[in-house]
């Protein structure tokens, strides 16, 4: 981002200004950006804003404080720019809360027109993660029993609500 400097009359005061103070700008703006050709254009682009205000600039007490402050407000633009856009680009990718909701009602009624064995088979394998022999020794009956309910169970809500044997 180069920027070509017009010729004025005042043209002068800022190229001194400009040698005077560029390279400090640029390491400051380096440190603030945490890249060199960040830290470059961010310095480019504040030494623009105050070559277009340089008539009012130039007769300021602290043109220097000026500069400095103006790329730290261009950088915070930049930020926040940045911050606004990811947010909603995230927004834009956040599933729909609603239809979430409506997932976990519908999963919860499934399971819940279970029988009660079959339910307590189901959780104990899938949801929780425990064998076959570890659910038949929490619910008191044999492992083959739990794979027996644990069948019928998956078998009940593929037919109600369709998939795979996946």
């Amino acid at each position: 981002m180069l920027q070509t400097l017009v010729v004025t009359a005042e043209a002068p005061a800022f190229s001194d200004f400009f040698a005077e103070r560029y390279r400090r700008l640029a390491r400051a703006c380096l440190l603030l950006t945490g890249s060199a050709a960040e830290g470059e254009d961010l310095a480019q682009e504040a030494m623009a804003k105050v070559l277009e205000r340089w008539s009012r600039v130039s007769r300021m007490d602290d043109p220097e404080g000026y500069l400095f402050r103006t790329a730290l407000n261009l950088h915070r633009n930049a930020v926040r720019r940045l911050t606004m856009a990811a947010r909603r680009q995230v927004h834009r990718e956040a599933p729909d809360e609603t239809e979430a909701t409506d997932r976990r009602v519908d999963l919860l009624r499934a399971i819940r027109s279970l029988p009660r064995t079959q339910r307590e088979a189901l959780v104990l394998v899938e949801w929780l993660g425990y064998t076959a022999e570890e659910a038949g020794s929490l619910l008191g009956i044999d492992a083959a029993s739990v794979r027996g309910r644990l069948h019928r169970a998956r078998n009940s809500l593929r037919r109600r609500y369709g998939g795979s044997d996946d």
